[in-house]
């Protein structure tokens, strides 16, 4: 049957997609209390501009993750060279380049870890909720926000955070191709993959954006 897909933000139209959804369970259990939980990150219930309010819990979240990872390995990184020769200073610029690699590759983990659990959260909500891609579910924008900031180096300026803020709500808000195509993958694999793609195309407009930074 046919049916309007919500958006979690309000500057983003409406979309009729073809899905079936189920009917709302009178009863909601343990898992459908997690599955809103993980789908909402606490701020899907805001009614003014859920996706942009999601998109800022990603923002958190990677300075979180980026301030951890620096003071575990980027404080002291020549530990991670092991032993090789050439000096101290050949020490550390290996054991900073293996500390980015290893930061980024936690990242990695943690973003496929947010979408997996985000489809299924996502999934669920719709089951409970009974409709379409339901505003409130914002772990997409979670994903997608995380995906923008992959490959920052580990000490960029704050500007540079703003900057893939707002790369990602542009395109999260403007969809272009194939983004909005893929809203009509079924149940909470294309509430995801949608701010997926998003986030790359963010991803990599902001290592553009940061390549010609450290240049010139």
């Amino acid at each position: 049957m046919k049916v309007v897909k919500e958006s979690s933000d309000e500057l983003n139209p409406a979309v009729v997609t073809t899905a079936f959804i189920g009917r709302a369970p009178r009863e909601r259990r343990l898992k459908d209390y997690v599955a809103l939980a993980v789908a909402t990150c606490g701020v899907g219930l805001i009614p003014l501009a859920p996706g942009t309010w999601g998109s800022l819990v990603g923002v958190v979240f990677y300075v979180l993750i980026n301030s951890l990872s620096n003071a575990l390995l980027m404080n002291d990184p020549s530990w991670l060279a092991g032993a090789q020769g050439g000096g101290a200073f050949q020490s550390l610029a290996l054991g900073t380049l293996r500390a980015s690699f290893l930061r980024t590759s936690v990242l990695l983990i943690i973003i496929a870890a947010i979408t997996y659990l985000g489809i299924w959260a996502a999934t669920q909500t719709e089951k409970i909720t009974g409709r379409k891609d339901p505003g409130i579910v914002v772990v997409d924008e979670v994903a997608g926000q995380l995906i923008t900031f992959l490959f920052l180096p580990w000490d960029s300026p704050a500007w540079l955070l703003v900057v893939g803020f707002v790369l990602f709500r542009v395109f999260d808000i403007w969809k272009p191709y194939p983004i909005r195509r893929l809203e009509s993958l079924e149940a909470g694999l294309g509430i995801m993959a949608d701010d997926v793609l998003a986030g790359v195309y963010a991803a990599t407009l902001l290592s553009l954006l940061t390549s010609i930074y450290l240049l010139f």
